[in-house]
């Protein structure tokens, strides 16, 4: 019997309804612009709804305490040699089931409470985790800002290699969430090195581009610890990944991510990243290029629209994001939420002139081309996008007529480029014929 006062048909249907919405808005009826989304390959999605997905294996392949894993094992095996192929490493953790686990592992293993952590300012692209705010803040590491040179958006060099002498981290981080140029790795990595401190790069956005090779490889300029996420320019599931130059870091975080981060660790992702690896592999370095190209290219056309895109002077971005200060037409929020109505969706977002307090209403939107590219979109669509952006933002034109240019637009994208096809792969037997 069901639970009193639950209509449960109804909810069923309910649920249904917002699913198959979902579907077809995210899917197929909108101009996604999310710098930190992807979308799957057919064939890695197929790999990701598979029986793993109901199953359990703590601890290390091989050493588990689990039984059953025996084929989950020599596919995280196969998996992270892969991954470490495309890296330049033998010491690859798959099992940190997002990008923050990943970094609150080795943070764990880096910095006791107390300990101080040097991390590049929010300015200059720091994640909410390498923050007092977040899992620096929770592991009780006290955060010490790297100055930043607002001229290079990015990590002031100079001044930085100073704060490093003075303060003498346990480690650094670089890398994160919003940035559009690398930041000054073996520069850091030397002066944090120098003190008996590590560096930690956090690629999450970036893993795609290095490994497309469009992205220089943070562990060939110094970093000992590369953390990141296996779904932003590098289109996987959902998940987290770590890389290691230093063996007794890779050792010491893999006792640390189970059982002190990690349970078990979603293992339908594993089959998923081991498949989108291998499309890497493959078509990676043409997708890398394809995105930085359409990247500058809805920068250079939004600035010919009159918009504020920041790093003018230095080509814009070199990276899959663009960053536009919307202030004077209404602020990040009210940009944001317009560019919805018009079935565009971006995020709101702080820039190095906003003070942190702005975060709910900041001057900024973020931009990411990663997944549009994806889908088989390229320099002329990137155009048209920044034509969009801008009847409803400047021209202040009723979202509700641009989204229906936006469907319309949309209904030439509808396949997943740069992987795979059915007749290149073969067969998986999917979990819903296992069923029927």
């Amino acid at each position: 019997m069901p639970r009193a006062g639950l209509d449960v048909r109804g909810l069923l249907e309910t649920a249904i309804s917002f699913i198959n919405e979902d579907n077809l808005w995210r899917v197929s009826n909108s101009i996604n612009l999310i710098a930190a989304e992807n979308v799957m390959s057919p064939l890695a999605l197929k790999a990701y709804v598979s029986d793993f997905m109901h199953r359990y294996a703590e601890g290390k392949p091989f050493k588990r305490y689990y039984q059953g894993t025996r084929f989950i094992d020599e596919l995280e095996v196969l998996a992270e040699r892969v991954m470490g192929a495309l890296l330049g490493t033998s010491m690859v953790e798959l099992r940190p089931i997002s990008g923050t686990i990943a970094n609150a592992a080795v943070f764990r293993v880096l910095g006791e409470p107390g300990d101080k952590a040097v991390i590049a300012p929010v300015q200059a692209g720091a994640h909410v985790s390498h923050t007092k705010f977040g899992t620096l803040g929770a592991l009780g590491i006290r955060q010490v800002d790297l100055p930043y040179n607002e001229d290079e958006m990015n990590v002031d060099v100079d001044k930085a290699v100073k704060v490093i002498e003075f303060e003498k981290p346990k480690f650094a981080v670089l890398g994160g969430s919003v940035y559009l140029f690398p930041h000054p790795v073996r520069e850091i990595a030397e002066a944090v090195h120098g003190v008996g401190g590590k560096l930690v790069y956090d690629a999450a956005h970036v893993l795609g581009l290095i490994v497309g090779g469009v992205w220089r490889n943070p562990l060939d300029h110094g970093a000992d610890v590369m953390t990141a996420s296996t779904h932003k320019t590098f289109p996987g599931p959902q998940g987290g990944m770590i890389a290691f130059r230093d063996e007794s870091v890779y050792k010491a975080v893999g006792k640390t991510i189970f059982p002190w981060f990690v349970s078990n660790h979603h293992l339908h992702r594993i089959p998923a990243t081991l498949i989108t690896a291998l499309e890497m592999a493959e078509y990676g370095e043409e997708y890398a290029k394809q995105i930085v190209a359409n990247a500058k290219t809805l920068a250079e056309e939004l600035a010919s629209y009159g918009f504020n895109v920041l790093g003018e002077k230095l080509g814009y971005t070199r990276s899959h994001q663009v960053l536009v200060n919307v202030r004077n037409l209404g602020g990040g929020a009210w940009a944001a939420q317009k560019l919805e109505e018009a079935n565009i969706i971006v995020n709101k977002n702080l820039l190095p002139v906003d003070p942190p307090e702005a975060v709910k209403d900041p001057s900024g939107v973020r931009l990411g081309v990663q997944e549009v590219t994806r889908i088989g979109m390229k320099q002329p669509e990137m155009r048209y996008i920044a034509e969009l952006m801008y009847k409803v933002l400047v021209e202040k034109k009723d979202p509700r007529n641009v989204r229906e240019e936006v469907v319309e637009f949309r209904k030439q994208y509808t396949k997943v480029h740069y992987c795979f096809t059915e007749k290149e792969a073969p067969k998986i037997i999917t979990l819903l014929e296992l069923l029927s």
